[in-house]
């Protein structure tokens, strides 16, 4: 079995546009086949996605990735927050994206849309493989768990901390519905290139410490424009 079609499962994580059901149905066909795990997953997800309200669909995208966020869609944010290593990071997937002939958007070269689409086209087998299990494979693992109760927790303390208007969070399994787009991705990964658990794996969130850390300096900022 060679290597998934990674531009089905990429356009799932981005922002939804009118053929979003259409493609999470076309995604979990594909992946019936090779990794059924995956496409229940994704069947899960549009089963909880509100049907036939595009805006709807837009709001959770937006609740969980960009307002208030649950976490980042952008795997060097999610590995190193905005230390020097996330830069480096984004100069070398610059150049892949090029050489590919990638068109990246509006969003940055790590953002999880735009690697996917890179996964298949990376000429070296061996790089793509360190990619995926230095990289991409801690970086899905930590998106994940940013879904668990303790982290949400906690992120909804941090946001209460420094904003004085809370977005309410979508309610019951909505919340947390991206997760098994995640799950799936994990799945098909595992399948396509045997993921190893890299250590350490009881870290604190990076995500986290890393929005605290910019709230902080934003309001350190205000205070002192005051």
């Amino acid at each position: 079995m060679g290597l998934a079609n990674y531009d089905l499962l990429a356009v799932l994580f981005g922002y939804p546009g009118p053929s979003f059901e259409t493609d999470l149905v076309r995604a979990s066909e594909y992946c019936e086949a090779d990794y059924p795990a995956a496409a229940r997953s994704i069947r899960e997800f549009g089963r909880l996605v509100p049907k036939g309200d595009l805006l709807a669909q837009q709001e959770l995208y937006t609740r969980t990735f960009d307002v208030q966020p649950i976490t980042s869609l952008d795997i060097g944010y999610t590995l190193f927050g905005e230390d020097y290593k996330r830069g480096a990071l984004l100069a070398n997937l610059s150049a892949e994206h090029k050489r590919a002939g990638i068109d990246c958007g509006i969003e940055l070269g790590d953002h999880l849309t735009n690697v996917l689409k890179l996964l298949p086209r990376l000429s070296d087998a061996s790089f793509r493989e360190e990619f995926v299990q230095v990289l991409l494979g801690p970086a899905l693992r930590e998106m994940v768990r940013e879904f668990e109760p303790g982290r949400l927790a906690k992120k909804e303390e941090l946001y209460k901390k420094h904003h004085k208007t809370i977005i309410s969070a979508a309610e019951g399994e909505l919340r947390t519905a991206y997760r098994h787009l995640f799950e799936a991705l994990q799945v098909v990964l595992q399948a396509d290139f045997a993921l190893r658990v890299s250590l350490p794996i009881d870290q604190e969130s990076r995500f986290v410490a890393a929005v605290d850390s910019e709230m902080e300096i934003e309001s350190g900022g205000l205070c002192a424009a005051k």
